[in-house]
């Protein structure tokens, strides 16, 4: 469905659309207020519940207002009507990087440039908890200086994705930018995959071609895995040298961010963006109850930026809230598959403290024993199944000061009891405290 009336939300004067997908469509717009360009996604609400892209989309919002820096697109605004949902962003108006580099390769010094922009705001986005996982030269945008714009953090990763082993575990991404970690699904860093990515996309943008590729996807991936690839002659030694650094295999042994701030090819004209002051500095201005709004049949558009006192966001070692697209599982080409495991998860506006007092009281109720550590519960049955005691493990995240992720694991006992345990008394005694349930990993 088309916007009909050329202004929306009285805020927004819609100008041509720039651009549309699957699930939404850009328009240019111009902000009637200060008269500012500014590029309006608009998303249909049915399609994102059909395909069961809510949580995406949400995350979407709360990544992009984590994330300010000069070289990420900003989000200004989000905005809902009973059909619609509505982001207000920058406009960028150079196009993508990959339109550039499909003319020809790019001269050293200028594929440095975008490549110093790139790790900046990377870097950046990694003091956040914020990892893309989807860099590519198609995701980054040329404003009309030149300048290098990070954009569409719909497969990024944030604190509470991050399993109870400190890694990630949703395989996605761009398969020739993907790192071969990613690929076995054995859980990886989101920071070293990133680098991974970036390092084939400074590749990309001086050879004009990809590292790793082939017509036959899995043969792809082998190359991938092994790190098979050759620089062209026209790399300096210390460009050739460097992106075998960042193309390591071996995540362990991959070049860092901080080592990379060393390099002397990075460092040669860098201008490290000054870190905002606690003054500009916006931290997810929009409440999670904000964002449900933004899904529920009201029309409102009170969804707007604000700028509250900072607040540094926690550093984390646990995460998965991405179950909507787990991608596939090519472990089957290099090991034996692994065991899956029982667990679930979810966010929560409730500090921790409730949390916890909350799982305490379904406990009792249940006659169930519990222990406690900081942040992490044991509830254990009393009664003796076919496979000893149920016990469901409970640890508590915060990914902001207002938004909390609860993973739950089955940690002994039958699966069937577990799960029959999980939807008739434990889902239940949790409703109150419930902000979204993510879909189980079976």
């Amino acid at each position: 469905m088309e916007i009909k009336s050329n202004v929306l939300m009285g805020r927004y004067e819609l100008g041509r659309l720039l651009g549309q997908g699957t699930f939404a469509k850009v328009y240019q717009a111009r902000n009637l207020k200060t008269g500012e360009s500014v590029a309006i996604k608009a998303m249909e609400k049915e399609k994102i519940l059909k395909v069961g892209m809510i949580e995406q989309i949400k995350r979407e919002i709360s990544v992009m207002k984590l994330v300010r820096h000069p070289n990420v697109v900003q989000l200004y605004e989000v905005m809902a009507s009973k059909t619609k949902i509505y982001f207000a962003m920058e406009y960028v108006k150079g196009g993508e990087l990959f339109a550039k580099v499909a003319k020809g390769k790019l001269k050293e010094d200028e594929a440095r440039k975008y490549f110093q922009q790139l790790i900046s705001a990377v870097d950046f986005c990694h003091s956040r908890g914020v990892y893309h996982r989807d860099l590519k030269p198609e995701n980054l945008l040329l404003d009309d200086n030149g300048n290098l714009k990070v954009s569409d953090f719909g497969l990024s990763a944030v604190p509470e994705q991050f399993r109870q082993d400190g890694l990630l575990h949703t395989t996605c991404g761009t398969p020739a930018y993907v790192a071969p970690e990613v690929i076995l699904k054995k859980g990886y860093d989101g920071a070293k995959a990133d680098i991974w990515s970036c390092g084939v996309i400074l590749f990309v943008l001086m050879a004009g071609y990809l590292p790793f590729h082939d017509a036959n996807l899995m043969a792809m991936y082998k190359k991938i895995y092994k790190g098979d690839f050759r620089c062209p002659p026209w790399f300096s030694s210390e460009a050739r040298r460097l992106i075998l650094k960042l193309l390591e295999p071996n995540p362990k042994a991959r070049i860092t961010i901080p080592q990379l701030m060393e390099n002397a090819w990075f460092k040669r004209g860098f201008k490290r963006e000054k870190p905002p002051t606690e003054e500009d500095d916006i931290s997810s201005s929009i409440s999670p109850a904000d964002v449900e709004t933004a899904f529920s049949g009201e029309t409102t558009p009170t969804l707007r930026d604000q700028t509250p006192a900072a607040a540094k966001p926690a550093t984390l070692n646990a995460f998965d809230i991405i179950s909507l697209s787990p991608g596939f599982n090519l472990s089957g080409l290099f090991e034996e598959k692994q065991k899956v495991k029982h667990e679930s998860r979810f966010t929560s506006t409730q500090p921790a403290s409730n949390i916890i007092s909350k799982l305490e009281e379904i406990a009792k109720l249940e006659s169930f024993s519990i222990k406690k550590r900081d942040c992490k519960v044991k509830l254990e049955g009393s009664e003796q199944g076919r496979k000893g005691h149920l016990a469901i493990a409970a640890e508590v995240f915060e990914v902001t000061p207002s938004l909390f992720v609860v993973e739950l694991r089955k940690a002994g006992g039958d699966t069937l009891e577990y799960n029959k345990f999980c939807n008739q008394q434990l889902r239940p005694g949790l409703k109150d405290i419930v902000w979204t349930w993510h879909e189980d990993s079976r």
